[in-house]
């Protein structure tokens, strides 16, 4: 029986997500004692591979910029602890310094009862992921979850859906379709280089006009129309 398969972005999809990763990201800088980025840069480490974003910014050797990652996830992992805001008192990694989008439950189950099956497929890493959705209930909504490797095996979304599409057993031969909710270009990009419909969400962390300048065929402001938006997306979508 084929299935409709809806892939959905983490950070800046679901998740508010920017506290923790510039905690993170502005740790890495003081260790490694090089100037913090400006607050325009820093906006920029959000989506990407953070490899990308770090050889961009203060770490042009891609052994420094391996460092600078190692130091992030050292951080953003637990190694280094910071204030809990919802907390007073508490402390707790800077991957769990974010929040789930109001709506976001309320869309995923809607998608649910209307016969999708939703995985997670987010350029974070793995094991960061299957933590972060297990803190913020997020997997018990999806049918999978995945992430990018440790290594820069598997950093790039298109190769991230490539995985979730092995991890589902997405068969295209046997009726299976699939499209890409995001908020970056990253999202857009990824999913049209594995041949699918975008779904590009403006809440995220994309600059203006972006979503649209990289060819995202539907773009929503809100996350209510989420459903709606998959439904119009599968309406004739080729794959």
């Amino acid at each position: 029986m084929s299935r409709n398969l809806v892939l959905l972005d983490l950070d800046g999809t679901l998740t508010k997500s920017d506290p923790g990763i510039l905690t993170a990201v502005r740790y890495a800088y003081r260790v490694l004692n090089t100037p913090i980025p400006t607050s325009e840069e820093l906006e920029t480490f959000i989506g990407p591979p953070l490899i990308d974003s770090f050889l961009l910014h203060g770490f042009p050797q891609r052994q420094q910029a391996l460092e600078a990652v190692d130091t992030y996830r050292h951080a953003y992992m637990g190694e280094a602890m910071f204030d809990d805001p919802h907390h007073p008192g508490q402390k707790i990694p800077a991957m769990y310094l974010a929040d789930v989008y109001q709506g976001v439950f309320q869309a995923l189950t809607d998608l649910h009862q209307a016969g999708y099956q939703l995985a997670i497929a987010t350029c974070k890493p793995e094991p960061q992921t299957f933590k972060i959705c297990d803190y913020f209930h997020i997997g018990s909504y999806c049918d999978g979850v995945y992430g990018a490797s440790l290594d820069t095996s598997r950093i790039h979304k298109d190769q991230v859906i490539a995985y979730a599409f092995q991890g589902m057993g997405f068969n295209p031969d046997r009726g299976d379709r699939a499209i890409m909710v995001g908020d970056r270009w990253t999202d857009i990009d990824g999913g049209h280089a594995q041949g699918l419909t975008t779904v590009g969400v403006s809440w995220g962390y994309a600059h203006p006009g972006e979503l649209a300048e990289h060819g995202a065929e539907i773009i929503i402001d809100k996350v209510s129309d989420l459903p709606s938006a998959v439904e119009q997306s599968f309406h004739g979508s080729g794959r």
